[in-house]
């Protein structure tokens, strides 16, 4: 069975929640944890030293879940699918390596 056939059901459910994904854009305020150092610092009063140093260090590859070139819903669209290409990607890597490390510890009798 080719692998979209087989796999169609998720694909599907795949496309429908990224294509859905601007919607978190007409809800008010920041969801929890996607606050910058500078909005923590108004609701708590102060910024974790540890927070202070990773914002130095790390820098996020779609800083707001968008592109320069792409603004808007676009970008939010984008980023749900690179997001999942990255799951992905993880998730192959680790299921082959899973079955190498068990090949031939199964009883198949």
């Amino acid at each position: 069975q080719p692998f979209f056939a087989q796999y169609k059901p998720l694909l599907f459910g795949m496309l429908t929640l990224a294509l859905l994904t601007p919607l978190g854009l007409i809800a008010t305020g920041t969801a929890w944890g996607e606050c910058s150092k500078e909005e923590l610092f108004e609701r708590i009063g102060f910024i974790p030293k540890v927070l202070e140093k990773v914002t130095t260090i790390w820098k996020a590859w779609m800083p707001d879940y968008t592109m320069p070139y792409l603004q808007g819903s676009l970008g939010y669209v984008v980023s749900a699918f690179v997001g999942m290409l990255c799951i992905a990607i993880v998730t192959y890597i680790t299921s082959k390596i899973v079955v190498r490390e068990h090949k031939g510890h199964y009883d198949t009798e």
